[in-house]
Formats: structure tokens, C-alpha cells, sequence
């Protein structure tokens, strides 16, 4: 049977979005090659028509998650705009959520894998800070001046302060603590962010 010539972009496509998903639920040590696959609605067999490595499967899956955490924040920052709300308020409520904090599958791709991204090759990494500083730029956007000098490294601070909030609450078992560590990053998000 012949495919389209479009098939095995789409296939690609689909396995790379499942395997954001299936990463960013259970981690990228505890998913294999067969989950990820599977998810996809394939057989393992196929992968490497596809991928090289599960590194590279890796990588791609974290561009593609950090590409859907832009746009979602970029959308967030129009709509508070749209709506005559400030931009940074909106997006860092929006970002620290107790939807958020329990669903790691659909959420923030840094938030929920950053500490295994630290121990991947440096090719991975590397990557990864490309799609993070596009990340801070869009955040720069939301602040109350984003044409200073410094904005990229107080929208890093306040990128840095969501995650480590949300990172916590996810480890709070108490739920009332879990919202209080919530409720904190957003006040320190937002001091950050409008600092000087």
C-alpha cells in the first residue's frame, strides 16, 4: 500500500506530540520507546524510520512542548491585552493553577521534566535553552516595561519563580500548603516582574 506523500510527516508529527504528552507525564527515564510509540497508536517496530535515538525523539518532544508553552503564554498575554487586563498578571494566575499543578501531561514542559533535561547530552540542552530564551522574550512582553535593557533576565526571574512554585506545590501532599506554595509564587512572580 502506497501512503501519501504528507504520511510520514504526519505520523511524525503525532508521535512527537504523544510523546510530549506521555514525557511530561511520567518522566523521561521512566518512558520507553514502546510507551511512546503506542501512544501514538504504532508499533515499536516503526521508530527508527522516524527518529535516530530516543534522544533525538527526546529533544524533539521537548521543542515541540516548549513551542506549545510559547504560544499558549503569547495567546494569554493578547487576551489580557485584548481585555484591558495587565498582561503579567494574567499570565503567571493563569500558569499557577491548581488545574496546572494536576495535570502534568498538559502543562509546562519545564516545570514537569527540567531537572531530568539538566542530566541530558549537551545537544539536548542546548537546544532547550534556545527554545527557553525564546520563552523569556515572550514573558519580557507581559512586563510593565519590556523595552528596558534588562527585561529578558527579570522575565527569566519571573519564569524561574513560576516553576519553582508550581515544582513545589506538585510535591506538597497537604492541599492547603500545595495552594499556599501557588498563592506565593504568584505574589513573588509578580514582585519580580514589576520590579524598578
Amino acid at each position: 500500500m502506497r501512503y501519501r506523500k504528507e504520511h510520514k510527516a504526519e505520523t511524525r508529527k503525532r508521535v512527537v506530540d504523544a510523546a510530549a504528552r506521555r514525557l511530561r507525564k511520567d518522566g523521561i527515564a521512566a518512558t520507553g520507546v514502546v510507551d511512546l510509540m503506542a501512544d501514538a497508536g504504532l508499533t515499536h517496530g516503526g521508530f527508527y524510520a522516524h527518529f535516530s535515538s530516543k534522544d533525538s525523539l527526546v529533544r524533539e518532544a521537548l521543542l515541540s512542548s516548549c513551542a506549545q508553552d510559547r504560544n499558549y503564554l503569547q495567546r494569554k498575554i493578547e487576551d489580557a491585552r485584548a481585555h484591558k487586563r495587565d498582561p503579567l498578571e494574567h499570565i503567571v494566575r493563569q500558569y499557577l493553577t491548581t488545574a496546572h499543578r494536576d495535570r502534568p501531561d498538559r502543562g509546562c514542559g519545564v516545570a514537569a521534566l527540567g531537572t531530568e533535561i539538566a542530566r541530558h547530552p549537551r545537544k539536548t540542552r542546548e537546544a532547550f535553552t534556545e527554545a527557553l530564551e525564546q520563552l523569556f522574550d515572550v514573558i519580557a512582553a507581559a512586563l510593565p516595561n519590556p523595552s528596558r535593557p534588562d527585561a529578558r533576565t527579570i522575565a527569566c526571574g519571573v519564569f524561574s519563580t513560576m516553576i519553582g512554585a508550581l515544582q513545589l506545590s506538585r510535591l506538597i501532599a497537604d492541599p492547603k500548603l500545595s495552594q499556599a506554595a501557588l498563592d506565593a509564587g504568584i505574589q513573588a512572580a509578580l514582585t519580580v516582574g514589576r520590579s524598578a
